[in-house]
């Protein structure tokens, strides 16, 4: 070895090597770090802390703040009061985004369509959401969640890593991390983003909601693309078979294993994996969005959009097929819900556009077995203000509002046919059973057999975790 190469190769001690580690997980982690790729695919850095009730997890997640007390949370008095002033007494010092924060007026605005009630425990719901009132006996709807986020990106941030600064893993990558993969074919934690025709909303979605923040990128979201391939380079260029193509990778690996070995850098152990990844891909990818072999009636369950790539719709139907062929955090992302000032018309659009699509994962997962084993999450955020948003007299949308508001989920061990928490009259405080963003976070997990406690990595001095130093287990929640 080159002497510069030595003297780099000595600064990698042991030492400094297990200070990389997650904590716990010792020489497990070494092992699996230097691995051969086909052992890197398995099963995990660490078994399970306890026994998994969800072995994967879709997450659906609506950008841009559903409407809680339009959606999920009925609030008649919002209709008895109409254009009356929400009191001061409920209000209190509850901290609003700028747009609202200096209103003198607070008009109590009522749903803009009727509840109805679902399900066999009479659930009240929009009459807005029939596709999913109908699994009403299925999920458990939390009307109490709240966090302190009141902008979109921070809020986002704040459920998806933790915190509400850029820069800490993702809950699909801390998940990866500590569980592993469970197919050889396809990476374990998938991301899909749609958005409403309109673009009315006007969210983006920043690569930071899928990374793996101070964690290995190998572990981060792989983002399958709305246009072209879901991947890039999935096809061989032009002359290269696919035994040149495998050939070509050998040696490259052949390299990276020996800068490995010098080094000992976690990245170059992520660039032989995706390249070994891409690879298997080839043939996997085309098979996962064929949707010849899906019969007409499951089709027509996810609405007229399922064959429209990247829609909510079509993101839904492959997010089932990823998760029966073993991956294990699928994120659809879908903006669209960030009703300022057009909330009689776009929110019955978003809801037309996601409501078969949602239901209709849930009842193929089902059909096929998969919910015990499946988390579905659908959530946001932040919900929306009790009051109107624009001319006090004639308000026509709502801003956005941390203090109070709605998620629903279903399978993977969560309690069916189960209402948990309360918030007032108003929709604004919460009365019963808060939930805040690290308690969902430190259930989510629990699910899946992790304890949000134990899963840690040492980063700059510190261990850090999923909950940061918060979060409790919403036993509540749990079947």
């Amino acid at each position: 070895m080159h002497p510069i190469l030595t003297e780099n190769a000595a600064r990698v001690t042991r030492r400094q090597f297990f200070g990389s580690t997650a904590s716990g997980v010792g020489t497990a982690a070494l092992a699996t770090l230097l691995q051969s790729e086909a052992s890197e695919s398995l099963p995990g850095l660490l078994a399970p802390h306890l026994a998994p009730k969800a072995k994967r997890v879709v997450m659906l997640w609506q950008g841009g703040g559903p409407s809680h007390v339009d959606l999920f949370d009925e609030k008649p008095i919002l209709a008895e009061r109409q254009g009356e002033d929400i009191p001061a007494s409920v209000r209190g010092e509850t901290r609003l985004s700028t747009m609202s924060s200096g209103y003198g007026r607070w008009p109590c605005t009522p749903a803009i369509k009727p509840f109805q009630s679902y399900g066999q425990s009479g659930l009240r719901l929009s009459s807005m959401l029939p596709n999913i009132g109908k699994l009403a006996d299925e999920f458990c709807l939390v009307r109490s969640m709240h966090t302190e986020a009141v902008n979109h990106a921070p809020g986002v941030t704040f459920f998806m890593t933790g915190a509400q600064i850029p820069g800490r893993p993702s809950m699909g990558a801390w998940l990866s991390y500590g569980l592993g993969r469970e197919t050889d074919d396809l990476p374990s934690f998938v991301v899909m983003t749609s958005s409403d025709k309109g673009k009315t909303c006007g969210q983006l979605f920043f690569d930071y909601y899928w990374g793996s923040g101070f964690l290995p990128s190998k572990f981060q979201g792989v983002r399958f693309r709305n246009t072209g391939d879901p991947v890039p380079y999935l096809t061989n260029p032009a002359g290269m078979s696919v035994a040149s193509r495998r050939a070509l990778l050998d040696g490259i690996a052949e390299m990276n294993r020996a800068h490995l070995e010098d080094y000992g850098d976690p990245e170059i152990d992520t660039r032989i994996a995706q390249y070994e990844m891409a690879f298997r891909m080839q043939r996997s990818v085309p098979e996962l969005t064929d949707f010849q072999s899906e019969s007409p009636h499951v089709l027509d369950r996810y609405g007229p959009q399922v064959l429209e790539k990247g829609s909510f719709a079509n993101n839904c139907l492959t997010a089932r097929r990823l998760l029966e062929r073993g991956v294990r955090f699928v994120q659809l992302m879908h903006s669209g819900w960030d009703q300022h000032g057009n909330l009689y018309t776009q929110l019955e659009e978003q809801c037309r556009d996601t409501d078969a699509p949602a239901a209709a994962l849930v009842h193929d997962l089902k059909e096929r077995g998969l919910l015990d084993e499946t988390l579905v999450i659908w959530g946001t955020e932040f919900g929306r203000t009790p009051f109107g948003q624009g001319n006090p007299d004639n308000p026509n949308g709502r801003d956005h509002f941390g203090k109070a508001y709605s998620w629903w989920l279903a399978g993977g061990g969560v309690k069916p046919s189960t209402v948990y928490g309360a918030t007032d009259a108003f929709g604004w405080n919460i009365t019963q059973d808060p939930v805040h963003v690290h308690d969902m976070q430190a259930t989510i997990m629990h699910l899946c057999g992790i304890d949000h406690e134990r899963l840690t990595f040492r980063y700059q001095g510190r261990q850090y975790r999923l909950t940061d130093v918060h979060g409790h287990v919403v036993k509540g929640m749990l079947a």
